[in-house]
């Protein structure tokens, strides 16, 4: 069996869940600040991405971040092109903790019309898919933004999502298509029906083994997407937090039968960059365990 194969058949059966470890330029100083590094302490963006990618190192060269319950991890490009442990970071991942590795691949949202927002134009993808290609990467992930239920803002993201997604299967890569629908949208499932019907139509569109994962905001309805875990062309569904909390994130999760989570800033909860190493990975033990529990059902 081959590396993808192997990692295939962890993404698409084994239990465990994703951990988002992606955030980029415009989330880092955020990211950084919950971890206790204030913005004085650094003065360029390369210091800012070194001081991500110790905090990021931590995280992933913790005993308790491995593969018995992390199934993948998606990295942002600055990650892919630096080293753990003398190691190039995605084959660290797999080599080493037995993580399949993805990378965030947009390059951020366009300004909201009709109620969405799309992704900015992706103008060097082809160039982005062959290095990460180089270095290992199974799959990929880009996140749109759908505020209101509106029929054409949610056509637009789901054709876009797709769209690229095409790019992206033709380049040997599984991506995660990730149309986020805010929690305080206000008629927010509605919007959820609209994007069920509008993922369904694509995926109708897609050929046989043209491989997709759907990241998805824990609906209003439990179970909404339920049809999306056996679609041949569908290898998991996974959720992201969306700024739930983690109490209400796992709950909500956990009453989605068969889908896995994908969380960032809640699996992040709690860390601190002045914690001993001891403090450190019991609370990443204690947000990683219940992560884990509430992916199982």
């Amino acid at each position: 069996m081959t590396k993808k194969q192997q990692q295939l058949q962890k993404i698409s059966s084994a239990t465990g869940f994703i951990a988002a470890l992606d955030q980029s330029g415009g989330s880092t100083p955020k990211a950084l600040k919950s971890y206790g590094i204030d913005e004085d302490a650094w003065s360029t963006e390369e210091e800012m991405f070194e001081l991500e990618h110790q905090m990021r190192t931590r995280v992933m060269t913790s005993s308790v971040f491995n593969g018995q319950r992390i199934l993948g991890a998606i990295l942002f490009e600055d990650t892919i092109e630096r080293t753990i442990e003398g190691q190039a970071t995605a084959n660290y991942l797999w080599d080493v903790k037995n993580i399949v590795p993805f990378l965030k691949v947009d390059k951020g949202l366009a300004n909201e019309q009709n109620g969405v927002q799309l992704m900015k134009p992706i103008p060097d993808l082809d160039v982005l898919l062959t290095k990460a290609k180089a270095k290992d990467i199974f799959g990929t992930k880009m996140r749109s933004v759908i505020k209101l239920a509106n029929v054409e803002g949610i056509s637009a993201v789901i054709r876009q999502q797709f769209a690229i997604a095409r790019q992206i299967i033709a380049a040997g890569l599984v991506p995660i298509i990730e149309p986020e629908i805010d929690i305080h949208c206000p008629d927010k499932a509605e919007a959820e029906n609209l994007l069920k019907a509008a993922i369904c139509d694509e995926l109708k569109a897609l050929a046989p083994g043209h491989l997709v994962m759907l990241k998805l905001t824990l609906p209003e309805v439990d179970n909404l997407y339920a049809d999306f875990l056996s679609h041949s062309n569908v290898v998991r569904v996974v959720a992201l937090s969306g700024g739930y909390s983690r109490e209400e994130a796992n709950a909500r999760l956990t009453r989605n039968n068969g889908i896995i989570a994908s969380f960032s800033r809640v699996l992040l909860q709690g860390l601190k960059v002045q914690q001993s190493d001891e403090e450190f990975d019991r609370v990443l033990e204690d947000s990683i365990d219940s992560i884990f529990q509430a992916s199982l059902t």
